[in-house]
C-alpha cells in the first residue's frame, strides 16, 4: 500500500502539473486575437472496488494509483468582439476558419487581422497570404465586369488573394438621354441640355434648342428642334440633328421626329416622353431638366472588405465592384485540428479535410456571419482560469503531500523492522 501511495502521488503530480501548464498557457494568451482556450480531461488509473458488507453503500469503496491525462480539448466558445479602425479586420461570428498560407500546407485561424501589403496582396501582419477566390473580372488592369459579389470556387482551388496596384473602371458611353420640362406657349427660343459620355469616357453636352415652327398648324402647336453635341465649353460642335415636336391644344406631347444623334461614334437615343410625362408646351413659365445613362472611367482608389467577405475595389468615379472573396473553411471536427501556434491550426486525421458550406442550389457559401471593423478576441474566461489554476495547484500540493506521508510511513516501517 505504501508503494501504491508513491505511484498515486507521482501520477497526480504529473497530471496536475500538465493541467497547470495548460491553464497558464490560456491565461498568458488572454489578449491574443483569435486564441482558442484548451481544457484538460482526466481519468482514474487501475481502479479496483473493495469488498464491503453493504453492497448498496454510497461510500466510494474503490482504490487506484492516481489519475492520467485523457485529452486536452479545444473550447469552441466565441471570444469577445473588439472594435477596429480597419475594414480589412474581420471577425467570424459563427462557425468557420480563415485560411492562410506561406510555404507548405495551409493553416487555419480565427484571427482576422489582415492588411494589404505594398503589392496589394491580402496578408496577415506577419506576411501569411489570405486564401480565397479571385474574381474573373480583371483583365490586363481593366475591370471587365461590375460584380456585386464573387462566388466561392472549389475548396481545393482557393488561392492567394492578389490584386493589381492599378485598376481602371472603363467608361460606359451614353445610350439614352431623357428630357423633361415645359416650353411654355410663347415664341421665345428655349434650350434644354444634358451631359452625355462618349465611348472614350469624355463628357460632352447634348443641347436641344426649341423654336416655334412657322407656320403653326391648329389645333395645338409645333416646335422645331435642333440637337447639337458639343464639348462642355461649347466651343466645338461634333454633330447636329433636326426634328419637330408636336403638341395638342392642351400642351401634351403627341409626337417627335427627333429620335437620336451621334456622339463621337455612339448613337444616343433622344427621349422627349409622351403626353405630360416629358416635354410639354403650356402656360407661360419655362422649365427644363434632363437625365442620361453612361459613366466616365475611374481609376482605383483602394480595396476594402465587406461583411460578406468580398474584397471591394473603389474607383474615383464613385463606382465599386467585388473582385475577390475570402474563403471561410469548415471542418467535421474543429477540436481535431492540430495547434501550430497561439491562434493557428492545421488539419489532421481527426479534424477531417476542410469543406465549404453550400446553399440549396449547391452554391459554395461562407456559411456564417462576418463583420468587418471587428476582431474576435481570446475566448479565455480569466475568472474561471484563475479559479481552475488554484484548484490544480491545491491538487498538486495534495499529491505531493501524499508522497511525503508515504515516505514517512515507509521510514517508520523500516525502523520497526530493525
Amino acid at each position: 500500500m505504501m508503494t501504491q501511495a508513491f505511484y498515486t502521488g507521482i501520477n497526480g503530480i504529473k497530471t496536475h502539473q500538465y493541467g497547470i501548464d495548460v491553464i497558464s498557457d490560456n491565461l498568458s494568451n488572454i489578449n491574443t486575437v483569435g486564441f482558442r482556450e484548451y481544457t484538460t480531461e482526466f481519468s482514474s488509473l487501475f481502479e479496483n472496488a473493495l469488498v464491503t458488507s453493504a453492497a448498496s453503500s454510497s461510500v466510494n469503496s474503490s482504490i487506484g494509483i492516481g489519475t492520467k491525462l485523457n485529452a486536452v480539448t479545444m473550447s469552441q466558445s466565441k471570444g469577445s468582439m473588439q472594435l477596429s479602425d480597419r475594414s480589412t479586420d474581420l471577425a467570424i461570428f459563427g462557425d468557420g476558419w480563415f485560411g492562410i498560407q506561406a510555404e507548405g500546407e495551409p493553416l487555419y485561424t480565427r484571427n482576422g487581422s489582415f492588411v494589404f501589403d505594398k503589392d496589394r496582396d491580402l496578408v496577415t501582419n506577419d506576411g501569411y497570404y489570405v486564401l480565397g477566390t479571385m474574381g474573373s473580372n480583371i483583365n490586363n488592369g481593366v475591370l471587365s465586369e461590375q460584380l456585386a459579389e464573387v462566388e466561392l470556387g472549389d475548396v481545393n482551388a482557393q488561392e492567394k488573394l492578389r490584386f493589381p496596384d492599378e485598376l481602371l473602371f472603363p467608361p460606359q458611353a451614353t445610350t439614352e438621354a431623357n428630357f423633361y420640362g415645359n416650353l411654355g406657349a410663347g415664341d421665345e427660343i428655349e434650350v434644354i441640355s444634358s451631359e452625355i459620355i462618349d465611348a472614350q469616357g469624355v463628357r460632352n453636352n447634348l443641347r436641344l434648342e426649341f423654336t416655334k415652327s412657322v407656320p403653326q398648324l391648329s389645333p395645338g402647336s409645333q416646335w422645331d428642334i435642333v440637337a447639337t453635341v458639343e464639348n462642355l465649353k461649347g466651343t466645338e460642335i461634333y454633330s447636329t440633328s433636326n426634328g419637330v415636336a408636336s403638341f395638342d391644344d392642351t400642351g401634351a406631347l403627341i409626337s417627335s421626329t427627333l429620335t437620336s444623334i451621334d456622339n463621337n461614334g455612339t448613337n444616343v437615343a433622344i427621349n422627349l416622353g409622351s403626353g405630360y410625362e416629358g416635354v410639354m408646351s403650356l402656360g407661360d413659365t419655362f422649365s427644363g431638366s434632363s437625365s442620361s445613362n453612361g459613366l466616365v472611367g475611374g481609376s482605383l482608389i483602394g480595396y476594402d472588405i465587406n461583411k460578406n467577405a468580398d474584397v471591394i475595389a473603389t474607383f474615383s468615379n464613385g463606382m465599386q465592384s467585388a473582385v475577390g472573396k475570402i474563403g471561410v473553411f469548415h471542418f467535421q471536427n474543429d477540436r481535431g485540428l492540430e495547434r501550430q501556434g497561439s491562434s493557428r491550426f492545421s488539419e489532421s486525421q481527426n479534424s477531417g479535410r476542410p469543406i465549404f458550406f453550400q446553399d440549396e442550389n449547391g452554391k459554395n457559401i461562407i456559411g456564417t456571419d462576418i463583420s468587418n471593423f471587428k476582431l474576435e478576441g481570446s475566448n479565455v474566461d480569466i475568472t474561471a482560469g484563475l479559479t481552475e489554476i488554484i484548484i490544480m495547484q491545491r491538487s498538486y500540493d495534495a499529491n505531493s503531500k501524499s508522497i511525503t506521508t508515504a515516505d514517512e510511513m515507509l521510514q517508520k516501517a523500516l525502523s520497526m523492522d530493525a
